[in-house]
């Protein structure tokens, strides 16, 4: 049973890329994004795990399509809280800049009368939604206020970073999320790319020659006294040797789910991090 304060609820989106036991361990709901291969629509994370994802991606030559939940989808987990004795509701969500997920979350809020639902864009993604998304959940859990765990996030989106080393642009380009990051497709098939999210925001951070140095460039972004360290991945063979690279404690290693998984392709990792406050 959780022990988690029910008077203020946390819930998000599957774009936080966290495990199942650890959201129901903080009584975290998740609203699953949705991913569509063709014709065949699936439910992110319901019927198609990351393994699944990925495996199914590398046997399409078409790139999967993502669209954010309903707002009917986000209503129905406001009032299953609600009737659980929630007073108030605190959604975390994919950065604004990247999907209409929040947008759905805003809409669902909006046809509950009269109801204590705060929609905030994470302006993050993957691990590091998934970072002020868990910390929301420890406060909830702490017994903090709705105010308090509203102020103690917004703050602590400012210092999660997020960069990320794709094996390709080509998902980022044909997905339309290349942003800020366009300048690097002059030379792609001879870099690999190394991207900065921080704002929420797809934006060129670097090139190397190699895989090999990109993962090193990856390393060397963490700061000394950086807390909160978690890396994602799109099944990665080279992960272990990533992680063994970061000198600091790494909190979590997770598989990256479809949400990102579709921009950022196979093979791709991505570090998240609090910079010191």
């Amino acid at each position: 049973m959780t022990t988690n304060n029910t008077a203020v609820r946390i819930v998000t989106d599957s774009g936080c890329d966290l495990a199942p036991e650890v959201t129901a361990a903080l009584g975290i709901s998740v609203v699953p994004l949705s991913i569509r291969f063709g014709a065949t629509e699936y439910t992110d994370r319901v019927d198609l795990s990351p393994e699944k994802f990925y495996a199914e991606m590398a046997a399409n030559e078409q790139l999967p399509e993502t669209a954010a939940p309903a707002p009917g989808a986000f209503a129905n987990a406001f009032s299953e809280l609600f009737d659980e004795g929630a007073e108030t509701i605190i959604c975390i969500n994919l950065s604004e800049a990247l999907s209409a997920t929040a947008q759905a979350a805003r809409t669902a809020a909006s046809t509950l009368d009269g109801a204590d639902v705060r929609i905030i864009d994470s302006k993050s993604v993957t691990v590091g939604q998934g970072t002020i998304v868990l910390r929301a959940g420890e406060a909830a859990r702490r017994g903090a206020s709705a105010d308090e765990i509203v102020a103690s996030t917004i703050g602590l989106r400012e210092r999660v970073h997020v960069f990320g080393v794709l094996d390709t642009l080509d998902n980022l380009k044909k997905g339309g999320r290349i942003g800020g990051a366009q300048a690097l497709l002059g030379s792609m098939l001879s870099i690999k790319p190394c991207i900065d999210i921080s704002s929420g925001e797809v934006e060129e951070a670097g090139r190397q020659r190699t895989r090999k140095k990109a993962l090193a460039w990856l390393a060397s972004q963490i700061p000394d006294g950086a807390e909160n360290i978690a890396v994602g991945h799109g099944m990665a063979s080279d992960i272990d040797a990533f992680v063994a690279q970061v000198t600091a404690p790494v909190d979590r290693v997770s598989l990256i789910g479809p949400v990102v998984g579709t921009h950022g392709g196979a093979g791709v990792i991505g570090v998240s991090f609090t910079s010191p406050a």
